[in-house]
């Protein structure tokens, strides 16, 4: 499986022909969506989903599906597939399952909205949130910035999950300076291998843990 990074929360996933896109919203570029297969959105903040793209990309190809949690759903349009907690199903002929559920607090309570982690053979892309899956995690793609989070718990969560690798995103607050003093402190982490795809970089993943 070969993962890419593109603006901020968007990853991208290759199986040969098969193309999984993860929260393509206003900050990842417009080419992380050509020949998708499927889409998946974690929730209904514009970083994570621009609608205008994904009604492009949707319409450039009617195959495409999208899956996201049933709230944001009703608002995507026809042809939208509602998922909750808990749910395993097929997207692009990757299996995933759905964890967590809420959106990290800001303050307040806010934002209070759903957020849906997907777990896609073994890579766990939480969205706007810390859960912490009870299955293995291979890949974690970490957050590593926003209004909701601070360096620490970052740490803890990377800790708590325990992947083989740990790769950033949610990044496009940060400057480099920031992304360097982020990384130093991921890198003196022993429980995981940790790195930073560049913008527009991939990497091939290989499965290690039996089930993940």
């Amino acid at each position: 499986m070969r993962l890419t990074k593109y603006g901020h929360a968007c990853v991208r996933l290759e199986a040969g022909d098969r193309v999984l896109v993860i929260d393509p919203g206003t900050l990842s570029e417009t080419e992380a969506l050509a020949g998708a297969t499927a889409v998946l959105v974690t929730h209904e903040h514009e970083d994570h989903v621009d609608a205008g793209k994904l009604a492009a990309a949707r319409e450039g190809n009617p195959a495409l599906t999208v899956h996201t949690h049933a709230a944001l759903a009703a608002t995507l349009g026809d042809g939208v597939t509602a998922v909750a907690v808990g749910d395993t199903f097929t997207a692009a002929g990757f299996t995933v399952r759905a964890v967590g559920g809420a959106h990290a607090e800001i303050i307040d309570g806010l934002p209070g909205c759903p957020n849906l982690g997907f777990i896609v053979d073994g890579l766990y892309h939480p969205g706007d949130s810390l859960f912490v899956p009870a299955e293995p995690v291979e890949t974690l793609l970490v957050p590593a910035s926003g209004p909701w989070l601070k360096l620490g718990e970052a740490i803890e969560f990377v800790r708590a999950v325990r992947p083989a690798r740990t790769f950033p995103i949610h990044d496009a607050n940060l400057s480099d300076i920031g992304m360097d003093n982020f990384d130093g402190w991921l890198l003196e982490e022993d429980t995981t291998d940790y790195a930073r795809i560049p913008l527009g970089g991939s990497v091939d993943l290989k499965r290690s843990i039996p089930g993940s």
